[in-house]
């Protein structure tokens, strides 16, 4: 198979919104890494991550985008694991661990996948090329295989594991937390912002395709979405909240945000809603800008004064109006404020679960059953409206932290109100246009927004005839969902934050979360490292004694052993018997010698002689075959590398 790229809108709109957040990134990099000794590994492996990831956006198949995909996450690996403290190798070897073993199973569902589309299609050009896979589910039920559909689902699972690892989607998003503390900021906000869009992309590629509304015969997948999303956006939510480290924060927060898109996209296909999947496109795109701005702002702070600690960190953005700015557009933004672009995407979503609600309702009422019942999805409804609660609440905790509130050290506070140039002219510059867009596309959404979500319409399988209000979203029917969030937020912050996420005079933030809750090392690790080592250990040694007492029992049965013969000091038994033949014919030579009075020499041991030379003869054998075997070897070598090249060459 050749690599296929396509350039549709969808795609050229993420590889713009990729060009310009490397910019952005490129641009505050060069003064963050300033006093950085390893700086140009850190500014090569940052532009060949660019590059795998302009592929996968771009790619046109699913093989292409495997490829890419993989590219991505090993050029990755050297942001996580960049400063080499111990910290950091442990949290790159868990994106590493994540990366490999999703890459893996996606794989798996590669093959799975490209069998049935050759029974399905027959012999085509390009078996995993995304727009042949539209017709692929509906088509199996027809061949009457009643086992292709289970491959195809089998198939997808597969993929969805492997694109739910780099989404960061629960419960594989185990790597998010761990990698962004101690990865640079300006890589921070990438890993963030666009890389976990790339698994966005698959699952959407799935969703929309494979499993689309259009073409599957049952409601299962779009659930399993739906179900997953919102998973992970309440548990997202509910890490950040607990989080005292910045940048920690800001990576749950990036768990819940993508707990939303993958929400939307549930919704959309369960209900076929143009709202919830417009919103979630809008939402893909603003948690990009969101997430470029936030850990951009803590990239600022830690280059000034190399801490992430809430409770070290507090009172830094203090008398700095610029970066007060900067955050809070994007914090309000990614909290779902009216007149912001992250309001319009929440919205979009929301309203699509209220479609569903009813929708549900009305086939409940019919006493047609739904894979949801109208009570779940109330609950769903819920779930989300306080994960947008709880996300207003632990932006608010960040920005009054830094902003707002003094340290409890004064002289440290003194230090931090002296601090004018804490960043560059070009770094401030790139970051305000960046803040600007929030707004902007904010209050011009029946434009700007409607023409993103009708670029992408065709790419996406948006229905841009349906009806949707994209002008109309400062209705109070609309408002009034953001409001409950808002509310909600307000309530956690100064009811929950405050009081019991602080100490008794609310002069340090306090670290409440378990150790024990911790997924990767309660679970993942133990599991990983020993249970299953064990397991298959026990397996191994079952069937290595098997065979040894089923060897046995042919012994003690069937193959008797034959009695032994006296074993030889040295030889074999045809030197043996050769040596005493000759021993005896020797005897024999020196009587007949001796009776006609000549001189005879001493006797010659037979046995040994002919032993020492067939030793001999065994080493020179040894070394003729080793010989041989190198040449074999250097044969297979030259072919291997022949079939490679071949190939590559088939390959381009």
């Amino acid at each position: 198979m050749k690599l296929s790229f396509a350039f549709d809108n969808f795609r050229l709109l993420y590889a713009g919104i990729a060009t310009f957040m490397w910019i952005v990134s490129l641009i505050l990099s060069a003064e963050y890494m300033k006093h950085y000794e390893r700086k140009g590994r850190y500014f090569f492996f940052t532009l060949f991550t660019y590059f795998a990831t302009l592929g996968v956006f771009l790619s046109g198949d699913l093989y292409t985008m495997f490829i890419f995909f993989e590219a991505m996450s090993l050029a990755s690996y050297v942001w996580v694991a960049f400063d080499e403290r111990e910290e950091s190798l442990r949290a790159a070897g868990t994106y590493l661990a994540v990366s490999v073993i999703g890459g893996l199973i996606m794989l798996m569902g590669l093959f799975l996948l490209y069998d049935a589309v050759l029974e399905v299609m027959g012999n085509i050009a390009n078996p995993l090329d995304v727009s042949n896979l539209a017709l692929l589910y509906g088509t199996s039920d027809i061949l009457g295989d009643p086992g292709l559909p289970h491959r195809i689902w089998a198939a997808g699972i597969c993929m969805l594991i492997g694109f739910g690892a780099k989404a960061g989607a629960f419960p594989i998003h185990i790597w998010l937390p761990k990698a962004h503390p101690v990865a640079p900021a300006p890589a921070s906000a990438l890993l963030s912002g666009i890389l976990t869009k790339t698994g966005i992309l698959g699952i959407l590629m799935l969703s929309r395709y494979i499993f689309a509304p259009v073409s599957r015969n049952d409601d299962m997948w779009a659930a399993i979405i739906l179900i997953i999303g919102v998973c992970t956006m309440a548990l997202g939510a509910i890490l950040a909240l607990f989080s005292v480290n910045i940048k920690r924060t800001l990576a749950c927060s990036s768990v819940s945000q993508i707990g939303f898109i993958l929400t939307g996209i549930g919704t959309a296909d369960l209900c076929t809603d143009e709202l919830a999947i417009s919103g979630s496109l809008l939402h893909m795109v603003g948690h990009s800008l969101f997430k470029l701005i936030l850990f951009s702002v803590a990239g600022v702070i830690f280059m000034n004064i190399h801490k992430l600690d809430l409770n070290d960190i507090r009172g830094f953005g203090r008398r700095k109006p610029l970066l007060n700015a900067i955050f809070l557009c994007a914090a309000l933004g990614i909290a779902g404020i009216p007149g912001l672009n992250g309001y319009i995407s929440k919205t979009l979503i929301h309203e699509g679960i209220a479609h569903l609600r009813m929708y549900t309702a009305l086939l409940n009422s019919s006493g047609i059953e739904t894979i949801l019942s109208y009570d779940v999805v109330t609950v769903i409804e819920w779930v989300f409206l306080i994960s947008g609660g709880c996300t207003l609440a632990y932006m608010l905790k960040l920005y009054i932290c830094v902003f707002i509130e003094k340290n409890t050290d004064s002289e440290l506070q003194a230090v931090y109100d002296e601090h004018r140039d804490y960043m560059n002219p070009f770094t401030g510059g790139a970051l305000v246009v960046s803040a600007t867009v929030i707004p902007v596309l904010g209050l011009t959404s029946g434009y700007s927004l409607k023409g993103v979500v009708d670029m992408c319409a065709d790419s996406l399988r948006i229905d841009t005839t349906a009806e949707y209000y994209l002008e109309h979203f400062f209705t109070w029917e609309c408002l009034k969902g953001g409001l409950i969030s808002i509310a909600i937020g307000l309530i956690i912050y100064f009811g929950i934050i405050r009081i019991c996420m602080m100490n008794d005079d609310r002069t340090e933030y306090i670290d409440l979360w378990p150790k024990w809750m911790d997924l990767e090392n309660a679970v993942y690790r133990p599991v990983i490292l020993y249970a299953i080592p064990f397991v298959l250990t026990v397996i191994c040694r079952f069937f290595d004694n098997l065979v040894d007492a089923l060897i046995c029992l042919l012994r003690d049965g069937i193959f008797k052993d034959s009695k032994q013969q006296e074993e030889l000091a040295e030889g074999n038994r045809f030197t043996y018997i050769l040596g005493v033949i000759a021993g005896r014919l020797s005897r024999l030579k020196r009587r007949i010698l001796k009776a006609k009075g000549r001189t005879v020499g001493k006797p010659v041991n037979y046995v040994h002689r002919f032993a020492m030379d067939y030793e001999s003869f065994k080493e020179s054998r040894t070394l003729i075959f080793r010989s041989m075997s190198f040449g074999l070897m250097l044969f297979c070598l030259g072919l291997v590398l022949t079939v490679v090249y071949i190939f590559i060459t088939r390959l381009w």
